[in-house]
């Protein structure tokens, strides 16, 4: 007990609860837009169940995480002349995880640019599109890949799982705070849904790739890369920085008045 009180573990501990909020990040915007569907007194349950979902697993694979481990060990071997991988259970969920992100993430575009009107109902939210059931259950599958992704960071960052467990329970508890008005505030601006789908859709391209390089894929004698998070991340608060000045801007701006034609041909010698 007297390890978390020196210098290191601090410094470990302010570090590493920052990064999963960093990487929580993207978890809440999920959560905000799949809790999006339910009547407004039903969101901020669907947002709380689902963070709480997030805070268990990450603590669940904590306590396993010679578990964890284990998954990083490749369990099959594929040699196809122009394909090989050596499969591990990590990737294997990276994989499939980034699939579901880009999927979930796509058909959501097509629903809200293609799909027919929608009816709301009483306190908001819109009349047989989910349940809370439904959404939560779409936020635990969510939630196991962001877990692994997670705490694959933190063990990267220190040896220490009670440091980890505190910097879990932490950023979960700072996001449960932040997560009703990031979610009120992605309701209200259509435009930064659309830009949260593009950045899930960027994470799912992200997990897919982080998922094939663990793997140790080679197609045709071309190893697949990793994405550096720091450009993801990057791009997603240039993006963000970007957006909110242009809401700033529509606040301020007068909207621009077309001129009428009352009067133009006389002046212009037409008539």
């Amino acid at each position: 007990m007297s390890d978390l009180f020196t210098a290191e573990s601090i410094v470990s501990l302010l570090t590493l609860t920052f990064l999963e909020i960093v990487l929580g990040i993207d978890n809440i915007i999920f959560i905000s837009i799949a809790a999006n569907k339910l009547a407004r007194n039903d969101q901020p349950k669907a947002r709380n169940i689902g963070l709480m979902l997030a805070m268990a697993f990450r603590l669940a694979l904590l306590m396993g995480i010679s578990f964890v481990i284990s998954l990083s060990k490749p369990f099959t071997h594929i040699d196809a002349g122009w394909f090989k991988a050596a499969l591990t259970g990590q990737s294997l969920i990276l994989f499939a995880g980034g699939l579901f992100l880009l999927y979930k993430a796509t058909s959501e575009i097509h629903h809200k640019l293609e799909g027919g009107e929608e009816e709301e109902i009483e306190g908001g939210g819109i009349k047989g599109k989910a349940t809370i059931s439904s959404v939560v259950t779409q936020i635990a599958v969510t939630n196991i890949v962001f877990s692994i992704d997670s705490i694959l960071t933190a063990i990267g960052l220190t040896q220490n799982v009670t440091i980890m467990m505190i910097a879990v329970v932490l950023s979960v508890v700072i996001m449960m705070f932040f997560a009703g008005p990031v979610g009120s505030f992605v309701n209200e601006h259509p435009t930064i849904q659309m830009l949260g789908l593009a950045f899930l859709i960027m994470i799912g391209f992200m997990l897919v790739a982080e998922g094939a390089h663990l793997s140790e894929v080679v197609i045709f004698k071309q190893e697949v890369g990793v994405v550096p998070k720091g450009y993801l991340y990057f791009a997603i608060a240039f993006s963000l920085l970007v957006e909110f000045l242009n809401i700033r801007l529509r606040k301020t701006q007068t909207p621009v008045k077309l001129r009428g034609y009352e009067g133009r041909p006389d002046r212009d010698g037409m008539i």
